[in-house]
């Protein structure tokens, strides 16, 4: 397998790292974005399942996260959207796979809602929902998140929600997931609670309506976010979905349970022909 890390300049100045990681660089181009302060390598285990099936991999770090810099003041999630558009035109990727791993499924979203879906093939969201505000007609938010509190529910960051298997119970998934987030942000700026904000806000919905490619949804069973009815809801949104729920997992799907989540990813990558 060969890896080569690159850098490219978006058209706002902000700099975007990215590693591509393939054998023969045949097969159709998957890119994988983190989420929330997460760096790039947060897929390390995936990367190898997808080089094996020869699909062109591309490993992102946008900027706050990973080896990209600082989070650039007034970052929001419609930058965040140009960015990746701006990598995407650098490399002309055409057919891709977009896979986004919490905010990084939204940043997908958002990217779909300015760009369209003319360069892209599919899209995986694992585990996010659409828009993260509890409402009467959406119950699948982030455990606690009202319209009431929203003002100032991450004014001290991401907060605990009592959900899911606690950390030093997970054995195996905590050895997995503490290897795969090497490298991840462990404070927050206020350019990255201005980002988190924009991020709790955004209402996705009616994008995933509207997506006009094939996409996944993984949910992990136990995330400490939000209900893993997330994924069925989302996916009863649009005709060209299907929805995956992920045992023993918690919200970080990927790291945490890797053998199930590559055989969901896989099969929905080499079903888009």
């Amino acid at each position: 397998m060969t890896a080569t890390t690159h850098s490219t300049t978006a058209t706002d100045g902000a700099r975007v790292d990215y590693t591509e990681h393939h054998r023969s660089g045949a097969g159709r181009p998957v890119v994988l974005l983190a989420g929330f302060g997460a760096p790039a390598t947060s897929w390390l285990h995936q990367v190898p399942a997808l080089v094996r099936a020869d699909h062109r991999v591309v490993t992102v770090d946008l900027p706050g996260h990973g080896t990209a810099g600082p989070t650039p003041d007034g970052s929001t999630m419609a930058g965040r959207a140009d960015h990746l558009h701006a990598l995407l035109e650098h490399l002309d990727l055409h057919g891709a796979v977009l896979v986004g791993g919490s905010m990084g499924g939204n940043t997908i979203w958002a990217r779909v809602a300015a760009h369209g879906t003319g360069r892209l093939a599919g899209v995986v969201i694992a585990d996010q929902t659409p828009t993260m505000v509890n409402t009467a007609d959406w119950p699948h938010g982030f455990y606690g998140y009202t319209e009431a509190n929203r003002e100032a529910f991450f004014d001290d960051g991401i907060p605990g929600t009592g959900h899911g298997t606690p950390l030093w119970r997970r054995g195996l998934r905590l050895v997995r997931l503490l290897r795969a987030m090497r490298g991840a942000r462990r404070t927050l700026s206020p350019a990255d609670h201005v980002l988190l904000d924009d991020h709790g806000a955004a209402d996705w919905r009616g994008t995933v309506r509207a997506v006009d490619v094939p996409v996944l949804f993984v949910a992990g069973a136990e995330s400490e976010l939000w209900p893993a009815a997330h994924a069925d809801a989302s996916a009863a949104l649009t005709p060209r979905a299907r929805a995956v729920t992920i045992p023993g997992a918690g919200h970080a799907v990927n790291m945490e349970q890797p053998a199930a989540f590559n055989r969901a990813l896989l099969e929905f990558v080499q079903g888009l022909g």
